[in-house]
């Protein structure tokens, strides 16, 4: 309910940017009622509204709960699918045709799909490439591959030289300081 009201102030503010756009479309800027009032207007309230996102999303933030094993029960999930190209390119490395492998990960994860979707059951697409005796890896070799951290690229690296280049130099300056909690009236 607090994240659909950002969405919402959200909204609200990147409409007010349209009146002065619109303004400056039609007039030139000549110092006329239509310029300075509807800047009078869309200006503080779009700062009033990112105020009151502001405030939502520290309350939200505040209270929010991370829990490691739904996470890891949904990265798990989701795996085998993600990793479809680096089991077919192992398996050609072990002399799979490329065509053939294609087709059967591709026939094996539109089933996977279908038992996840329809039935609520569990990811079953390595059990039935590890099950089909022509595909050229075994259980052990596809969940050599199944490393989460091998298909997120660059993100662990692009985030920490965020924080450390961005978000901290930001911080310096408030270190030490301590913030009321703002209660919450949107």
């Amino acid at each position: 309910m607090r994240s659909e009201r950002v969405c919402a102030l959200a909204r609200y503010v990147m409409t007010s940017s349209m009146s002065p756009v619109i303004t400056a479309a039609t007039q030139w800027f000549e110092r006329t009622l239509d310029d300075s009032a509807n800047k009078r207007i869309t200006i503080p309230e779009s700062f009033l509204a990112i105020d009151s996102i502001l405030i939502i999303l520290e309350n939200v933030v505040r209270g929010l709960v991370v829990y490691p094993k739904m996470i890891e029960k949904r990265i798990q999930m989701e795996l085998p699918f993600m990793m479809t190209e680096n089991l077919m390119m192992e398996a050609v490395k072990r002399g799979g045709d490329r065509q053939e492998l294609h087709e059967k990960i591709r026939t094996y994860s539109v089933e996977a799909g279908r038992v996840i979707k329809l039935e609520g059951g569990e990811n079953g697409l390595l059990d039935m490439i590890a099950n089909d005796l022509e595909f050229p890896l075994n259980k052990e070799q596809l969940l050599s591959l199944a490393e989460p951290g091998n298909y997120t690229g660059r993100a662990t690296e692009q985030v920490s030289a965020y924080l450390m280049e961005v978000i901290e130099p930001l911080l310096q300056p408030f270190e030490g300081e301590s913030f009321q909690e703002t209660e919450l009236r949107v």
